[in-house]
């Protein structure tokens, strides 16, 4: 298990108790009336059950240690937030709760910075996801988040996609037993299709029906990569000029590319 890491934040994992139904029973009803030493033994009788979610995990960069440890955070939760009145058991409630601190802190800890307004957009456009499912028991197109939300369909799918866990180009998706295939394997070059040739031919036949000023404005703003208020001060103009500008000389380039 876990690379045969027996040992994990100074807990022996291979010596972990099994607790039997009667004795989870047993034990949740004294945490209810706030016995905290059956509290412990409630949480350290289910880390086998974090153990088997953080499996899952293993190959993302982080330290195990870590990984058990936020896992652990997840199962007291769920522990504090159970009601056995719902007629589930409890690993049942737990799992998700889990693995969705595992994903939170994965998130939270990744090398490529999310700004906190695209997390904040990608975690209210999972909510209306999930909420839209329950209500019409299938899941939403992007449009209809994006009606909900009153947020522009690209900016929740761009934020949807930021919030990803990053996969190694290295990752096996296939093993034969022999020979695996790994992620880079089923990646083409698309820097020189027909499709990409095409497109380019077509931006620069569009490029070519703009003035001189417009031209000026999308090179700047596009290819050097520039602000509106950077491109106004070069120029001398205003920002809201600029935008006008910008604006036209796009909407007269859709005209000619198809």
């Amino acid at each position: 298990m876990l690379n045969n890491k027996v040992e994990i934040c100074g807990v022996n994992t291979a010596k972990l108790p099994i607790l039997k139904p009667d004795e989870k029973k047993e034990l949740f009803n004294r945490i209810l009336q706030g016995d905290e030493e059956a509290r412990e033994k409630y949480i350290y009788g289910n880390l086998r059950l974090v153990l088997s979610i953080i499996q899952r995990f293993c190959n993302r960069g982080e330290h195990i240690d870590d990984i058990f440890q936020v896992g652990c955070i997840g199962l007291i939760k769920a522990i504090d937030n159970f009601d056995i009145n719902q007629g589930v058991q409890f690993s049942t409630y737990a799992v998700p709760m889990i693995i969705g601190e595992i994903r939170r802190y994965l998130r939270d800890n990744n090398s490529i910075r999310v700004s906190r307004s695209l997390r904040d957009t990608a975690y209210k456009a999972l909510q209306v996801k999930e909420r839209l499912t329950n209500a019409n028991s299938k899941e939403p197109t992007i449009e209809e988040i994006s009606k909900e939300l009153e947020i522009p369909k690209e900016l929740i799918l761009f934020a949807l996609d930021a919030i990803q866990d990053p996969i190694s180009l290295f990752e096996p998706i296939y093993h034969d037993g022999s020979e695996a295939i790994f992620v880079m394997d089923q990646l083409s070059d698309e820097k020189n299709t027909d499709v990409n040739w095409l497109e380019n031919l077509s931006l620069s036949e569009a490029l070519k029906r703009l003035n001189e000023r417009e031209k000026h404005i999308l090179n700047l703003r596009f290819f050097e990569g520039k602000t509106q208020m950077e491109v106004a001060d070069e120029i001398g103009i205003s920002q809201a000029q600029v935008s006008r500008l910008e604006k036209s000389a796009l909407k007269n380039m859709k005209k000619y590319i198809s």
